[in-house]
């Protein structure tokens, strides 16, 4: 079934809704919204990805789904177009992702364990006994560890980056519990702006339609992209 993307956004009377700024507080609720847009229901497998901004104060959605949305709530204007992007080896192509940036690593038990890459970083350092002066600053670890994890996954979602025309920015934490069982959460996210060169298009127009990294449910994956 072909994908469409998708632009979502308040309808301008509820952007002054104090009941529906109480339901957004945190990726879970924001994962609980879009899910009901792309859900009637009946189905149990997430079959959409999606990112949101804030634009002017309100919320905004883009999103790649084979599912067809529904306003249930009748508070969204939905615009909609076939996916189909044209793609060829060497294209080059501006970008904007939100990821989940994570390194797997295993316990002396055996147990695996996602560390985000960030504080992954700052606990190596530490314990390396570098001194704190001679640390890099926060700036620059989301730079070199966002590019290195990117970089690392690159080739085989069939594109490249040339770490120089990559931003790695806009880190940020998100800690909260889902409401239906209260369990905690946490993910991090670093905003990538910036070049990339299509290595494999078959391989990469999969990616546009799939994503990239973990916590998809939670508006991370998403690569939007232009023609330059």
């Amino acid at each position: 079934m072909m994908p469409f993307i998708y632009r979502i956004r308040l309808k301008g009377d509820v952007t002054r809704s104090p009941a529906f700024w109480r339901a957004v507080r945190n990726p879970y609720e924001v994962h609980a919204m879009v899910w009901r847009i792309f859900s009637d229901g009946s189905r149990k497998d997430r079959d959409f990805i999606y990112r949101m901004d804030m634009q002017e104060r309100s919320p905004q959605i883009y999103a790649v789904s084979t599912a067809e949305p529904v306003d249930l709530d009748g508070i969204w204007e939905i615009e909609q177009k076939e996916y189909r992007p044209s793609l060829w080896k060497g294209q080059r192509l501006g970008f904007t992702l939100r990821a989940n940036p994570i390194r797997t690593k295993r316990d002396e038990k055996g147990n695996q364990h996602r560390h985000d890459v960030v504080m992954d970083a700052k606990a190596l350092l530490e314990q390396s006994g570098c001194p704190p002066e001679a640390r890099p600053t926060e700036a620059m670890l989301i730079q070199r560890e966002g590019n290195a994890w990117l970089a690392s996954r690159a080739d085989r979602l069939g594109f490249s980056i040339d770490e120089g025309l990559i931003r790695a920015d806009g880190y940020r934490q998100h800690r909260f519990r889902k409401w239906n069982n209260g369990a905690k959460v946490t993910i991090s996210t670093i905003d990538f702006t910036g070049v990339l060169t299509v290595t494999d298009p078959e391989r990469f127009e999969e990616t546009l339609y799939s994503g990239v990294g973990p916590a998809k449910s939670f508006g991370c994956g998403l690569i939007l992209v232009r023609p330059l």
